[in-house]
């Protein structure tokens, strides 16, 4: 692997880059939302039924008219209660669960480059024999330290950025973990505005569809992973 440089790729190439890709896979990025939201939402569903959390957030909800003070003490008692934690381990496992989903695009996207044409088994390459435990295994080190620093936002920003790439490192050049991120952490180097700007570009289209359009949002929702791609096939080049 080596970086392209000196001339670098200017924004609207990737941006162009990343809407081609997009827009050559409707049909894929519905399929993927379909898929996605219907598994989350039949489990989140099942689990409220179970531990009955929904109904008891409106219940801590309604404590907001007594002050911020009064409605944080009442959601800590929820959180700590066992019926929460096991409703959130639920709702964890299946994010988890979901992660190996969207490196199917990425399979997709490499067919389109190579002139291959790309069919709907192409978006579970990432549940494929030993794939499934790699990304599984990659994605709760990622989830884990993402809660731990959400909280904090700045950080949460920096950990999505440099392990941006990790995931097709590793599908494309058969890295470990600490190597995809060792590269990817080069790379936000050199190319720290492209990626910052193009992550929010990828933010903000993503959940537009569900904002201005709401149905929208079921082709919107995956975009991201076609700015990924577009950064990664902009920003390294693979060599065996």
């Amino acid at each position: 692997m080596e970086n392209r440089y000196p001339q670098k790729p200017g924004l609207d190439f990737i941006l162009k880059q990343a809407f081609f890709y997009w827009n050559k896979t409707l049909i894929y990025q519905l399929m993927f939302s379909i898929m996605y939201f219907g598994i989350f939402l039949t489990i989140l569903f099942m689990c409220d039924m179970k531990y009955g959390i929904m109904g008891e957030f409106n219940e801590v909800g309604k404590y907001m008219q007594d002050g911020m003070k009064v409605y944080v003490e009442q959601l800590n008692k929820l959180i700590i209660t066992d019926n929460y934690q096991n409703f959130s381990l639920w709702i964890m496992g299946t994010t988890i669960f979901l992660y190996p989903l969207n490196l199917g695009f990425y399979q997709i996207y490499r067919k389109i480059d190579t002139g291959e044409k790309p069919n709907l088994s192409d978006l579970f390459a990432g549940y494929n024999g030993l794939n499934f435990f790699r990304y599984i295994s990659y994605y709760i080190f990622w989830y884990f330290i993402y809660r731990f620093t959400f909280p904090t936002i700045i950080l949460a920003i920096v950990w999505v950025c440099i392990t941006m790439f990790v995931a097709p490192i590793m599908f494309f050049m058969n890295k470990t973990i600490f190597e995809s991120i060792s590269l990817n952490f080069k790379a936000l180097k050199m190319y720290f505005l492209e990626i910052l700007v193009c992550t929010l570009v990828a933010v903000i289209f993503k959940y537009a569809g569900f904002a201005l359009f709401c149905i929208g949002g079921l082709f919107t929702f995956p975009f991201w992973n076609a700015m990924i791609y577009s950064l990664y096939k902009t920003v390294f080049t693979e060599t065996k």
